[in-house]
């Protein structure tokens, strides 16, 4: 193990090499010469080995010294280049930043935000990955992620910039729904094919329908002509025309806007999960993060109207 005691020597014999006496390396580094010669000869002493030849005339190094002389400015070089990359990364975006994102919205809606914020910023470098479960942030050593669901409560360490609350749609092919004609009611659902998630083991997800009557949200479990664990997987079954599926505002808004699918039963439309954005407090403050919290903020924020 290194000492503080140890750099300042090496330090010293560098700058004592460099300038070629005791007396002009204690002018420069502030010290006196008497400080400067014990210095040398503790690290001599500690070395057990000779590091200049001394005369009346001229202070050069030996072989030894000459040897350690270019470790150590390899060594203080590299010291050097690691404090100015700090320094920069604390005063410019640059740097890397790791990123954890849902993985169906991330690929959509995020990672184009991301990819725009670095053209503008070539220095950063985002590590990303894609996850639907829940990540934490201090565990897992991740600077920023993107959530669908949660509580409103957060911790102290995590900063939180909420971005919306989609919609769930009920949605079907026009194909489909030219076939066997469209829903007037929830419970023409249940003659339709409905395309539901499923979690597993057998299990599926329930429908939610919105009541108008009361105010409140309804869940039904609907018969499943097909069932798939994956939201996007839903949405190419729908626009292949194999029924009729329930699904955020954020995964069909662009095929809505092509006419591959439309939205059915629009009163049933339902509140969807919220969307958060969540941080490190403790990095929030470096640029590198900054820049980004403020693009995916920007980019992402849903209208209040959504």
């Amino acid at each position: 193990m290194y000492s503080s005691e140890r750099l300042k020597g090496i330090d010293v014999f560098v700058c004592v090499a460099d300038m070629g006496s005791f007396t002009a390396a204690a002018a420069r580094m502030n010290l006196t010469s008497s400080a400067v010669s014990k210095g040398i000869a503790r690290l001599e002493g500690r070395l057990q080995t000779r590091l200049f030849n001394r005369t009346t005339r001229r202070l050069s190094l030996t072989d030894a010294g000459t040897e350690f002389y270019r470790t150590c400015t390899g060594v203080l070089a590299d010291l050097k280049e690691v404090e100015s990359s700090l320094h920069l990364e604390n005063t410019e975006p640059r740097g890397k930043v790791r990123i954890d994102l849902p993985a169906s919205y991330g690929r959509l809606h995020v990672l184009p935000v991301i990819l725009k914020c670095i053209e503008e910023y070539p220095l950063l470098i985002p590590h990303i990955t894609f996850s639907d479960r829940f990540v934490d942030l201090v565990e897992a050593d991740i600077d920023i992620v993107v959530r669908i669901g949660g509580s409103d409560v957060w911790p102290n360490v995590l900063g939180h910039h909420y971005l919306g609350k989609a919609r769930n749609i009920f949605c079907a092919s026009p194909t489909y729904l030219s076939k066997y004609g469209e829903p007037l009611n929830e419970l023409d659902l249940e003659h339709h094919s409905c395309i539901v998630y499923g979690e597993g083991q057998g299990m599926v997800s329930p429908w939610y329908f919105s009541e108008t009557k009361t105010g409140y949200t309804e869940r039904r479990v609907m018969p499943a002509r097909i069932a798939i664990g994956d939201g996007e997987g839903e949405l190419v079954a729908a626009i292949a025309g194999h029924g009729i599926a329930q699904l955020p505002t954020w995964l069909v808004k662009h095929e809505i806007e092509k006419g591959t699918i439309v939205e059915v039963l629009p009163n049933l439309a339902t509140d969807g999960l919220i969307l958060n954005l969540v941080w490190l407090k403790s990095r929030q403050a470096l640029p590198k993060v900054s820049v980004l919290l403020g693009a995916l903020a920007a980019g992402l924020t849903l209208p209040s109207t959504n």
